[in-house]
């Protein structure tokens, strides 16, 4: 039996690691971080959400609240709300892995049981696979108009392809350009998570330069802060609280994903002090900044151009000039790769090694994370706002706001934050359950999730689902309380 060594800063490491390397739930990339690995500071963390916050799903989050009709201050609202009550899972989830240095799919095991723990990190896992594909994408696109601002005759070269699966034509070239982003994330997460870390480290200031020179240029074309501020009342289709909801709910799930599988960055973490600072500082501020500036670009475009311009790649392919074309462009390919490999790469490369420790390492899991993203063909995600913001955005928040409510419940209510940390990697150890599988915590994600989807399809219930990831979030962490209190 594997003994585990406590500090006294509160955090726990095993003492003999090497006793459980033939449990088939353990391999290397899913053992507890040694204590002397953990050497994450405040900064990491800071420059780790400052460079996910600044990129260009951001940048659409925000304008299209903007083309959306709502005023400037409304959008910002939304935001600055929504990331603040997302805060709190993502501190509440982040301290098992600071404290144990474990990543998701096996604090999960905790909850759900030592194989029940897939169904959690299977769920997170998809909605990764399409983040990552939406990304790889938009950061493909980017890379076609940098070789288009270089050499015009690259978007035309080999035709337009209009397969019969697709809702529109694109240049044969910009398949091109997507494979050439989807290679360098693949390249950067067969280096490991250190290189990760000198990406974050390097895009975190640079992006936000870039952006506040594009604020700069739309403030000083539209004619100077006023115009920009001269919407301040709802101007869409029905009622603000109609399209202010679900933004709110859609700004919340844009980070759910995080706010489960934080663990997998918190593990390397030098205390739980330094992560805390560092990530409740970084994200309600960076993203409400880079939100403002959205805003303000957005809006600018309205007076400039007469309509709104929601993506920041189409936005730097009008200027003339081909240098700020290409320092555009590489801007966005920048920002892009950091919160990509950090956010939809990490987590499911863990989750897929999780379903099958002996045979899926991290670099397996994300090369499986690479080719689902394609498959979930990310261009019909981004064909219009609404399916962004209404569909993607709230319907996976459903979905992970019931795991949250789950693993939250049973770590700080239940379990008081003690874990068995051998037990964890034992398929005969206390998370044993039935057969591996939590019945009480099936039940109340399933149930969280199938309550808080009922509107999508039930028009009298459209409520529930403006309010998707609370209700998924509120029933799980209640039912799983009561079930489990019976057990």
């Amino acid at each position: 039996m594997s003994h585990v060594i406590k500090h006294t800063d509160g955090r726990v490491e095993l003492g003999a690691p090497e006793e459980l390397r033939a449990s088939p739930l353990f391999n290397h990339d899913l053992a507890p971080v040694a204590i002397k690995d953990r050497t994450w500071t405040t900064y990491d963390y800071s420059a780790l959400w400052v460079s996910m916050a600044h990129c260009i799903p951001t940048y659409m989050l925000a304008s299209g609240m903007v083309a959306s009709g709502m005023a400037w201050w409304q959008a910002l609202g939304a935001i600055l709300i929504g990331n603040l009550i997302v805060l709190a899972p993502i501190l509440l989830n982040s301290h098992p892995g600071t404290k144990y240095g474990i990543p998701f799919p096996v604090f999960a095991r905790a909850a759900y049981g030592t194989r029940g723990s897939n169904l959690p990190a299977i769920l997170r896992a998809i909605v990764a696979c399409g983040w990552f594909g939406i990304n790889a994408w938009i950061g493909g696109y980017a890379l076609q108009v940098f070789f288009t601002a270089l050499w015009p005759g690259w978007h035309g070269l080999l035709g337009i392809s209009h397969p019969a699966w697709q809702a529109a034509g694109f240049a044969n070239t910009q398949w091109i350009s997507f494979s050439l982003f989807w290679g360098l994330n693949i390249l950067i997460i067969f280096r490991g998570m250190d290189v990760l870390r000198r990406v974050e480290r390097f895009a975190a200031p640079y992006v936000l330069v870039m952006t506040a020179l594009l604020v700069w240029w739309a403030i000083d074309h539209a004619g100077g802060l006023g115009p920009l501020l001269s919407r301040t009342s709802y101007e869409g289709k029905g009622t603000v609280w109609s399209t202010w909801i679900p933004s709110l709910t859609a700004t919340i799930a844009f980070w759910s994903t995080l706010s489960l599988n934080m663990p997998d960055f918190t593990r390397y973490g030098r205390s739980q002090r330094e992560q805390v600072i560092g990530q409740a500082v970084a994200l309600p501020t960076t993203m409400t900044v880079f939100a403002a500036m959205a805003i303000a670009i957005t809006s600018a475009t309205v007076l400039i151009f007469g309509h709104a311009v929601e993506s920041p790649i189409e936005l730097a392919a009008s200027f003339h000039s081909k240098i700020i074309v290409a320092i555009a462009m590489f801007t966005a390919v920048i920002a892009t790769l950091a919160v990509n490999i950090a956010a939809n790469v990490v987590s499911p490369a863990n989750d897929f090694a999780n379903a099958l420790p002996k045979k899926i390492d991290f670099k397996r899991g994300g090369l499986i994370t690479g080719v689902l993203g394609v498959v979930m063909m990310p261009w019909q995600l981004l064909a219009n706002p609404a399916r962004y913001l209404t569909g993607w955005l709230g319907g996976y928040g459903a979905a992970l706001g019931s795991v949250a409510g789950v693993l939250i419940t049973d770590y700080w209510v239940i379990r008081k934050t003690e874990l068995d940390l051998p037990s964890l990697y034992q398929e005969a150890g206390v998370y044993r359950y039935r057969s591996g599988w939590n019945p009480a915590a099936v039940v109340a994600t399933v149930a969280g999730f199938a309550i808080a989807l009922l509107g999508a399809f039930w028009p009298p219930m459209a409520m529930i689902y403006d309010w998707s990831w609370f209700v998924g979030f509120g029933v799980s962490a209640g039912l799983y309380w009561v079930l489990m209190r019976r057990s």
